[in-house]
């Protein structure tokens, strides 16, 4: 309710910003410029197993149909407020209306500094790279893993932008409360370790709770340069693992008691990106310092090396690649027991290797774009291949994409492979 009023407040705002301005009483031009925006949507989305038997069938489901967004941006000389609102059909009295991101920025001279609920992207990488630490991650839909801006999740937090030169900047950031990754505890998006650890208790709760106390802030710095025609970035961050990490405890009974954990960590890291023969690359690095420093503690998670490299590049016929390695190694990895009982990372591999493809072609002046997108586990031996044809043309675009999970059923791409879906969406943006 209190979203409801608050968008009606603004409308009448924004028309008379639109016909009028605003002006400071000492006659100097400050006028604000107001701009609403948004995005409206139909969509059906089909999982292929709904239709094996007539039953499935009959139980089927394509969705909500009809999603979209509001987004209103007031600016002025020194100050600028934007709320953006997801919209989705409820029949139970609660509100449609659900922030995606809300803050205000303030400007003063090199210095800009806002607040309020945002998604800020740190790093070069164009998926889910390793420096991209900031925000949580929105797993309970895996039909939209190909867009990662849109399944990240808002956080609070005040970040500031010092400009030190013309092309160099200091930005830091706070966020005085923790939220972590978002998982299904049931259904079809549901991860095989929460539906095997259902089995034993009640995981519900511990998937999706969070701690508002500042023992959960975190915060970071960065900067960024460039040399030449080289841009590089160096950053530090102190938080805490948005993954949870599960330690179980067997009492007398026996009753097997379970912990749910979010390890604190600093990370290290740089980024370069450069234009080399027409390649477009961009690098990551980084280093996850946990609190287990020798690997012998079992309720900690080891120390890591990160890394990330990719780059996109034309390559004949007007085809695009883009193409990302991303991956992990841990540190003492030769201290890991068996016993889960007894070490949190018992049965998990050294390495996690990703390797994300996107190859594109457009037709008929841009308007018709044909997709693919493919990520590959490496070490899980699993695919998601998602196929799309686009179409756009003014402000309407038509999207057909279909998604297919493959490989190792223990993976964590593989697992899924009952889930294969295809999607037609209708979309108008204003």
């Amino acid at each position: 309710m209190k979203t409801i009023i608050l968008v009606l407040l603004l409308i009448p705002v924004a028309l008379n910003a639109q016909d009028f301005g605003f002006g400071f009483s000492d006659g100097s031009a400050s006028a604000l410029s107001v701009n609403i925006g948004g995005e409206a949507r139909a969509e059906l989305t089909a999982f292929f197993d709904d239709f094996a038997t007539t039953d499935k069938i009959r139980a089927g489901s394509l969705g909500d149909v009809f999603s979209g967004a509001l987004n209103f941006e007031v600016s002025g000389t020194s100050a600028q407020a934007l709320i953006n609102l997801n919209l989705t059909p409820v029949f139970d009295g609660s509100s449609p209306f659900e922030i995606d991101e809300a803050y205000v920025r303030a400007f003063f001279g090199p210095v800009t500094l806002t607040g309020g609920f945002r998604k800020l992207s740190w790093g070069k990488a164009d998926s889910f790279g390793p420096l991209d630490v900031i925000n949580p991650i929105d797993y309970t839909d895996l039909t939209r893993l190909s867009e990662p801006s849109s399944i990240k999740i808002a956080r609070p937090m005040i970040h500031g932008i010092w400009s030190t030169g013309s092309f160099s900047r200091l930005e830091a950031v706070f966020v005085p409360n923790f939220q972590a990754h978002k998982f299904a505890t049931s259904g079809r998006w549901a991860p095989g370790q929460i539906m095997d650890l259902a089995q034993l208790f009640d995981v519900g709760q511990y998937y999706t709770d969070y701690n508002n106390t500042l023992e959960y802030s975190q915060a970071g710095l960065r900067y960024t340069t460039t040399i030449r025609s080289s841009d590089l970035g160096f950053q530090y961050y102190y938080g805490r693992f948005q993954r949870p990490v599960v330690t179980l405890q067997v009492n007398p009974g026996p009753v097997i008691i379970p912990g749910i954990n979010y390890n604190k960590y600093q990370q290290i890291g740089l980024d370069f990106a450069r234009v080399i023969a027409d390649f477009n690359l961009r690098a990551e690095a980084a280093a996850n310092i946990t609190g287990d420093l020798d690997g012998k503690d079992g309720t900690l998670e080891n120390p890591a090396l990160l890394w990330s490299l990719g780059f996109d590049r034309d390559l004949f016929m007007g085809i695009n690649l883009n193409l990302q390695g991303s991956g992990r190694s841990r540190l003492f990895h030769n201290r890991i027991t068996d016993n889960p009982l007894a070490d949190i990372e018992a049965g998990t591999d050294m390495t996690s290797t990703r390797i994300t493809s996107v190859l594109s072609r457009k037709f008929f002046r841009d308007e018709l774009e044909l997709k693919a997108t493919g990520l590959w586990g490496i070490e899980d031996g699993d695919f998601l291949i998602m196929p799309a044809i686009i179409w756009s043309r003014n402000d309407v675009t038509t999207e057909l994409i279909a998604g297919f999970f493959t490989g190792d059923r223990n993976g964590e791409l593989g697992q899924y492979r009952e889930n294969n879906f295809i999607r037609l969406s209708l979309s108008y943006s204003f």
